[in-house]
């Protein structure tokens, strides 16, 4: 049995498929464990969900995933460039956003913890997993249409225990799916989308804070890294090569460390 972690999918059902069979992966038993962002942008956002949905993965929610959850019941709009009108006129549409929906924001193993976008270096597991359940709480709640059409916003940018209400839970939300850069008081840079020569003015990859544990952290969301880490002080796996973009779509074997990665069949550029 292995347990393989794939980063984002972005809808990019071929090479889904093709690394599944690269890997020679059994789901009877191998373990999939999915980084979030799972549809939109690539043109198989349907398949693709329909697919993680059938295998069982585990998978934690991303920034796209909670933007179909908006458009689809908290009263939000489709942007441009989304391609993610096949999953809401399917049939299978709400069986299809109810399986996302009850998705967590972290899973953890072991030492191993998984999000989409990172972890908080002042966040211990226990804490994120915690958070985590606020949030899942409020998206299974009878309340989780007015929640979602409250979420999106980037304030507050820094969290505080003290936060009560959706001000909370959206700043939860924007930790565990949009960070990329923070400053040393824990506040969110939402303008910053590139490497990492792009970042502020005080402000670091979250993963060049250190933690007080030893835990190992798995995250995506990051295409502009390409898998790499630069400078990290902490046990941070970058998982998300940029598939959509013409890169690469890659899973991390948690048992080995291997990564196997298959090339982009998308048209290269951001």
């Amino acid at each position: 049995m292995s347990t393989y972690v794939i980063g984002d999918l972005h809808g990019c059902h071929a090479e889904f498929v093709s690394l599944l069979e690269q890997l020679n992966f059994n789901p009877v038993k191998d373990a999939l464990w999915l980084v979030g962002d799972v549809i939109n942008r690539g043109p198989g956002s349907l398949a693709c969900l329909r697919e993680a949905k059938a295998l069982g993965s585990r998978c934690v929610l991303g920034n796209h995933d909670f933007h179909l959850l908006v458009v689809a019941r908290g009263g939000g709009t489709l942007k441009k460039h989304d391609t993610l009108s096949d999953i809401l006129t399917a049939p299978d549409r709400e069986a299809l956003l109810d399986w996302l929906q009850s998705q967590p924001l972290a899973i953890q193993d072991g030492n191993t913890l998984m999000t989409h976008a990172g972890v908080l270096p002042t966040w211990s597991a226990q804490q994120t997993l915690s958070l985590s359940q606020e949030v899942q709480v409020a998206l299974t709640g009878e309340r989780s249409g007015e929640f979602l059409s409250q979420l999106f916003g980037n304030q507050p940018n820094r969290f505080d225990n003290a936060l009560e209400g959706v001000d909370r839970l959206r700043c939860i939300v924007n930790v565990l799916t949009r960070m990329r850069f923070i400053d040393e008081q824990g506040r969110l840079d939402f303008a910053a989308k590139e490497g990492l020569d792009s970042a502020p003015e005080g402000f670091y990859p979250w993963f060049q804070y250190p933690r007080g544990d030893a835990l190992q952290l798995l995250f995506g969301h990051w295409a502009a890294l390409e898998g790499r880490t630069p400078g990290s002080k902490v046990n941070a796996s970058a998982i998300d090569t940029g598939c959509v973009w013409g890169g690469s779509l890659t899973a991390l074997n948690l048992d080995t460390g291997e990564r196997t990665s298959v090339p982009s069949l998308q048209r290269r550029g951001r």
